[in-house]
């Protein structure tokens, strides 16, 4: 996608070295100073379906639905899934823009370093990889906990549910869930690229099939539905939370839709195992966003046609405990068949879609690691950017996993802890997507020189619609949640992401600045 361009864009092709024909996006790579050290196997598709696993519909809307249903409703839903994909589309394209220059697994920190120029360069890429890590990191701990939690929520339904005597699991066996998933995950990324690529293109197709195979069949098997009107005007202000303004329960209703969009990213890392990644990368970033956004709000409509009483649906004394999709799955199926045995099977649909997201997180974090370990930023470098035979970051596929599961221990000690914690998953990553966007359409707007995939005049214009956007919502969701505000109900997101911002600063100040010099090349160029 060329719009017009304003510099001469880099060339896409294959390049010819002497009698072998050399990749075009392992040319662009050697000529930014890295050797190919991954294997370089991915297809397209192979690259998108890592992003659409992990942005996931099936993921994001199931596990927070509850927040949509509480802030708005169904317009929230409906409306607000398009005003944030719309946005989120901006800051993709700006994304895919410079992922085309700069087709590196390091992604973000590296594009920062290079657009901030050399006397920013080494700040800009230390703020924005620490912030992209750590909100990976962060992604990953908050998917595969929803997954141990619906789990929880599976068996709890199979054994007769909250009023019927069901098995309500402690958050001890929660916890040994989350560890013994990141362990699967852990194992599963160890091995090679090509059997990683298989399970990413599984995961693409199940997340596909099962969003369409659960807008039909929920609202079809449903005793009652709700009405056309109700779907489409229907506004909760019934929240219970003290907070009245439809405007600000409308706004707190958009974190479901850009907590599920998020994750992208993640072709960005792969394109270093991405064939024509100047190309590919770039569609895999915006093809992700753009489908996720149509089947997701296809997945909204069909499920919310099932949704007729809010209340019960959101009341820890229903079967699922107060979880409402399951509610609304389990219910649909006991409606009409007397037992809600197809509700939990659907449930399984969504548990193992969670699954993958979790898995092709790791993925993500791992490259992230190994790329930001290589230019020596993380304590212990060393160790985190070794490959084996198989050409995989073996060490930081389990470091990424270990950390995880560290960061999910919070939750034994406090949920509000622990929440404060992945809330870093949504506003930490996007600051990480917004800063090397900033740095494009200030400090390198006269120099950034652009890829085959480029937004021409444009660029900028997006760009800081792009960064505008992220400043937005950054101030949104740090605002309170429930009224009155207590240690209980406080939205400890700022705290969170400012502990982030000033642990990175003083780590810079301290003892960064005198050894980090940003990307370092391993190749004479």
């Amino acid at each position: 996608m060329v719009l017009g361009s304003e510099k001469m864009a880099l060339p896409s092709h294959t390049v010819e070295n002497g009698s072998n024909l050399v990749d075009s996006g392992q040319s662009r790579l050697t000529e930014l100073g890295y050797k190919q050290e991954l294997k370089r196997d991915l297809s397209m598709f192979s690259n998108f379906a890592f992003s659409f696993s992990i942005i996931s519909v099936l993921t994001g809307i199931t596990t927070v639905y509850n927040t949509g249903l509480s802030f708005g409703g169904p317009v929230s839903f409906i409306y607000g899934w398009f005003i944030t994909g719309c946005f989120t589309m901006f800051v993709g394209l700006s994304m895919a823009e410079i992922c085309s220059s700069y087709p590196t697994s390091g992604g973000l920190y590296y594009w920062s370093a290079k657009l901030a120029g050399p006397n920013w360069a080494p700040l800009a890429s230390w703020l924005t990889g620490w912030f992209n890590i750590v909100g990976q990191w962060a992604v990953t701990t908050s998917v595969d906990f929803s997954l141990a939690q619906l789990i929880q929520v599976i068996i709890l339904l199979s054994t007769g549910g909250k009023n019927g005597g069901g098995y309500e699991a402690s958050k001890y066996v929660v916890i040994a869930f989350h560890g013994a998933i990141l362990l699967i995950h852990a194992i599963i990324n160890s091995l090679p690229i090509s059997v990683l690529s298989f399970f990413g293109q599984l995961a693409a197709v199940w997340n596909l099939a099962g969003v369409i195979l659960l807008m039909i069949l929920i609202p079809s098997v449903a005793t009652e539905r709700a009405s056309a009107k109700f779907v489409f005007t229907h506004f909760n202000t019934d929240n219970g939370e003290g907070i009245n303004s439809t405007v600000y329960i409308f706004v707190l209703g958009l974190l479901m839709s850009q907590y599920t969009l998020t994750g992208y990213d993640a072709s960005a890392h792969m394109t270093e195992e991405t064939k024509s990644a100047d190309k590919n990368g770039p569609k895999g970033i915006i093809s992700s966003i753009g489908i996720s956004i149509i089947f997701g709000w296809g997945y909204l409509l069909g499920i919310t046609f099932a949704v007729t009483d809010i209340p019960f649906l959101l009341s820890e004394d229903n079967d699922a405990g107060g979880y409402a999709i399951a509610e609304i799955f389990y219910l649909a199926f006991k409606n009409r068949y007397g037992n809600g045995v197809g509700g939990i099977i659907c449930l399984g649909v969504v548990a193992i879609a969670i699954f993958f997201c979790g898995m092709s997180s790791i993925t993500s974090n791992s490259r992230m690691a190994y790329a930001f370990s290589r230019d020596g930023a993380m304590p212990l470098s060393f160790l985190w950017h070794k490959v084996n035979k198989q050409e995989v970051p073996i060490n930081a596929v389990w470091l990424s996993a270990f950390i995880s599961f560290c960061m999910a221990l919070t939750s034994l000690g406090s949920l509000v802890a622990f929440q404060a914690m992945v809330s870093v998953a949504t506003i930490g990553l996007y600051i990480a997507y917004a800063l090397p966007i900033f740095f494009r359409v200030t400090l390198a707007r006269k120099t950034f020189t652009p890829g085959p995939f480029n937004l021409g005049r444009y660029g900028v214009l997006v760009g800081w619609i792009a960064v505008l956007w992220v400043a937005i919502i950054s101030v949104l969701f740090s605002l309170p949640v429930a009224y009155p505000i207590t240690s209980e109900t406080l939205n400890y997101t700022p705290v969170a992401v400012g502990g982030l911002l000033v642990i990175t600063i003083s780590s810079w100040i301290v003892s960064a600045r005198h050894w980090f010099t940003g990307p370092i090349t391993n190749i004479s160029t």
